[in-house]
């Protein structure tokens, strides 16, 4: 019941904040994220006939955030999704908080942020543990100052197995939309 209660508050407070003027940047917030790290394919050799590139993915992030907007340099979200890497043929649900501050606000905003969370661990092909997130990049708007696209990187830090002696690192390319 007190789930209930929280995610209705939460969705009654995040479409009211969907009527405010395009002036006032303080409000919740919705956010999906699209991420992929590359790999040098080692397979590739230049002027051949087959249909290796040069460039692959090796992982897939897909990741959704609830957050709220102090002002227009800072923000805090609770970030929630699904990551594969296909390569390892690792699967992680990470749930963690992420902390973006906006360094130098114009028409495009160049931010900072930081995450630290938890690995969920929902069955057998899931790894637990702990993860650890830096990123830089742009937030550019679109038509109202609440429709925003950010990209850029993301260094990102697993550790997982027993006693979280496994780690993986990776830095990902990443894609965002704010509603």
């Amino acid at each position: 019941m007190k789930q209930l209660f929280f995610w209705s508050i939460l969705l009654i407070g995040f479409y009211s904040q969907a009527q405010y003027k395009k002036e006032n940047f303080e409000g919740l917030f919705y956010k999906i994220s699209f991420a992929t790290t590359l790999r040098i394919n080692e397979e590739y050799q230049a002027f051949d006939d087959t249909d290796e590139t040069l460039i692959n993915p090796s992982a897939y992030f897909l990741e959704n955030t609830f957050g709220y907007q102090f002002d227009i340099r800072t923000s805090i979200g609770f970030n929630l999704g699904y990551n594969w890497h296909s390569q390892q043929g690792l699967h992680f649900i990470p749930a963690y908080l992420t902390l973006r501050h906006n360094f130098i606000v114009d028409d495009t905003n160049i931010f900072a942020r930081v995450g630290y969370g938890k690995l969920l661990n929902l069955g057998n092909s899931f790894e637990n543990g702990n993860l650890y997130k830096v990123g830089l990049g742009i937030q550019c708007y679109g038509d109202s100052y609440h429709n925003d696209f950010l990209f850029g990187l993301d260094f990102t830090r697993k550790q997982f197995g027993y006693r979280t002696l496994e780690g993986l690192s990776s830095i990902s390319i990443f894609f965002e939309f704010i509603l």
